[in-house]
C-alpha cells in the first residue's frame, strides 16, 4: 500500500532535467512586497524558497516529503542561503509549522490522499501578521505530465467559500484564473491554468 510519504518521495526522487525554479505567480504577487519572514507550504524541491531567500525573505519551508528537504536543504547550502532558508518534514494533515509570517506561499497543494486543504489554510491565515498575505495557488488544468489528471480544480472563489475567513480581518485581493506556459520535469512545456488567490490579513 503506498502511504502519502512514499508517493511524494517518488516523486520527488524523479531525476530532473532542470533546476526547481520560482513559480511566477510568486513573482508578480511578492516583488512589491518587502521582505520579511515566509512560510513555503508544500515546498518541493524549493524554487519558491531560493527566489524568496535572495529577495531579502527568510524562508520556514515544509514538505511531506523528507527527500523534497533534504535536496532544498542542499540547494540552499549549496548557494550559500543556509540562513535564510530552513527546510522541514512536515505532514500538514496533521501538523502545521508554528510561527507568525508575513507570507505564507502554497502552491499546487493537491495530493491524492486525505487532506482538509480548507483546515491547512484557515491555519495559513491565522499564522499571518497584520498585512501578511497568503498567495494560494492551485491547478485550474492538468499538464501532460501531472498525476492528478482526473481531478477536480476548485475555482478561487470556491476555494475562499471553503476557508470562509472573516472578511472583518481578512480580505481577498485577487481572485482568477490567468493562464501560463508550464514547463515539466522533463523539459517539455505544455498551456495550463492557474487558479489565483490572494488574501491578506487586514493591518490593525
Amino acid at each position: 500500500m503506498t502511504t502519502p510519504v512514499t508517493f511524494w518521495d517518488n516523486v520527488h526522487g524523479t531525476p530532473r532535467t532542470t533546476a526547481p525554479r520560482p513559480n511566477v505567480r510568486l513573482i508578480e504577487t511578492v516583488t512589491a512586497l518587502p521582505p520579511g519572514e515566509a512560510l513555503d507550504l508544500g515546498c518541493g524541491q524549493g524554487g519558491d524558497a531560493l527566489w524568496l531567500a535572495r529577495q531579502g525573505w527568510r524562508v520556514t519551508s515544509a514538505d511531506i516529503s523528507a527527500v523534497a528537504v533534504e535536496k532544498l536543504t542542499t540547494a540552499a547550502a549549496t548557494h550559500g542561503l543556509t540562513d535564510q532558508v530552513t527546510a522541514h518534514r512536515h505532514d500538514l494533515h496533521d501538523d502545521f509549522p508554528t510561527g507568525t509570517y508575513d507570507l505564507v506561499n502554497a502552491h499546487y497543494l493537491h495530493t491524492p490522499f486525505t487532506l482538509d486543504r480548507a483546515q491547512v489554510f484557515r491555519k495559513a491565515a491565522n499564522s499571518l501578521r497584520p498585512g501578511g498575505t497568503l498567495l494560494i495557488v492551485d491547478h485550474g488544468s492538468a499538464a501532460p505530465w501531472s498525476w492528478d489528471q482526473n481531478a477536480h480544480f476548485p475555482t478561487p472563489r470556491e476555494v475562499a467559500a471553503e476557508i470562509d475567513l472573516d472578511p472583518s480581518t481578512w480580505s481577498t485581493i485577487r481572485a482568477d484564473s490567468p493562464t501560463r506556459t508550464a514547463t515539466g520535469p522533463d523539459g517539455s512545456t505544455a498551456e495550463v491554468v492557474d487558479h489565483v488567490l490572494v488574501i491578506r490579513r487586514n493591518p490593525r
